[in-house]
């Protein structure tokens, strides 16, 4: 049996622990005060890049706490910014969830069992959606509501919608039974409803890692967003040699990043996500491209579309 022997350490340890192993450290003060906001085991993930990979976590030659602490930055900015893509389209898909479901099946669409796959436990679903709106807290159309009707019992379909998670709505559409309503939501992006349900989850869970403020940059996803067997117009090339050819392009988050993109232009032709997005790179030119499943060169490709002037830079 192994038993967990590492003792608990003070904020200067981890320094002096990190400078024995070949870390400058020009700040101990200004060093001392990220370790008591962000914690060391947080901050550890993001040294392994610099360390030399023995068992020792010896820092390649030159390293700073600065440069650590620059990836740590980026990779919050970078979570900042795939929450800001996916809100927009974690929105777009409950406004088409209730659309079609209301129009093909009436206000209270959810509480007819029929209208889904028959594994799927819709019991399970209104008890949890009951639980939902009985809840003090509840929101305050769905306070209003349970205040002015009394049957149904539970709130119209355009109302659940609003309270559910992204992962529960992207669920609620990968279990819908009728091909009509599935291709209708799918219709929207112009692809199958069965990739469509592949990426939704995807990006359901990506969504999470973000929100829970996890590291995202280097990471590798159990969920992958499915390949399009039929790949859209200028759809990138996925088989470009990275830096790293150990690393699988489609586990990373570049490809990721690639579906929130072809997603963010049906919801907003006039997007500027992509912008920001190679910008926030930019600012970060020693981040690692290949640990994000992304070639170096990738804003040549023309998928990307920043063949022109930046939007306002001249304004």
């Amino acid at each position: 049996m192994n038993v967990f022997a590492k003792p608990s350490l003070t904020l200067d340890e981890p320094i002096d622990q990190w400078i024995d192993r070949g870390l400058l450290v020009a700040n101990r003060s200004r060093a001392r005060h990220y370790l008591a906001v962000i914690s060391y085991y947080r901050l550890s993930a993001y040294t392994l890049p610099f360390q030399k990979g023995n068992s020792n976590h010896q820092f390649r030659s030159a390293i700073t706490f600065e440069q650590i602490l620059d990836l740590y930055v980026f990779d919050r900015e970078l979570r900042l910014l795939i929450l800001d893509a996916i809100e927009r389209i974690e929105v777009a898909l409950r406004a088409a969830m209730t659309n079609v479901l209301a129009y093909h099946h009436g206000p209270h669409a959810y509480l007819d069992v029929n209208i889904f796959d028959t594994r799927y436990k819709h019991a399970w679903l209104v008890d949890k959606i009951r639980r939902k709106c009985s809840e003090s807290s509840a929101e305050i159309f769905i306070l209003h509501y349970r205040h002015t009707y009394t049957y149904p019992e539970l709130p119209p379909v355009w109302m659940v919608m609003e309270i559910q998670t992204f992962k529960e709505v992207s669920v609620l559409f990968s279990k819908l039974r009728h091909r009509e309503d599935k291709q209708a939501i799918a219709a929207i992006w112009g692809l199958p409803d069965t990739l469509l349900r592949s990426w939704f989850r995807a990006l359901s869970d990506l969504r999470n890692i973000c929100a829970h403020h996890s590291r995202t940059w280097n990471r590798e996803f159990g969920s992958r967003p499915q390949i399009p067997r039929r790949v859209p117009d200028n759809w990138p090339d996925l088989s470009t040699p990275l830096a790293d050819p150990r690393i699988e392009p489609t586990r990373r988050l570049y490809y990721q990043l690639v579906v929130i993109e072809h997603l963010l232009r049906v919801i907003n032709p006039q997007s500027t996500w992509h912008w920001r997005l190679k910008n926030l790179i930019s600012r970060y030119p020693d981040v690692s491209r290949a640990h994000m499943g992304m070639p170096d060169d990738w804003v040549e490709d023309p998928f990307w579309r920043f063949d022109g002037d930046e939007p306002g830079a001249h304004s």
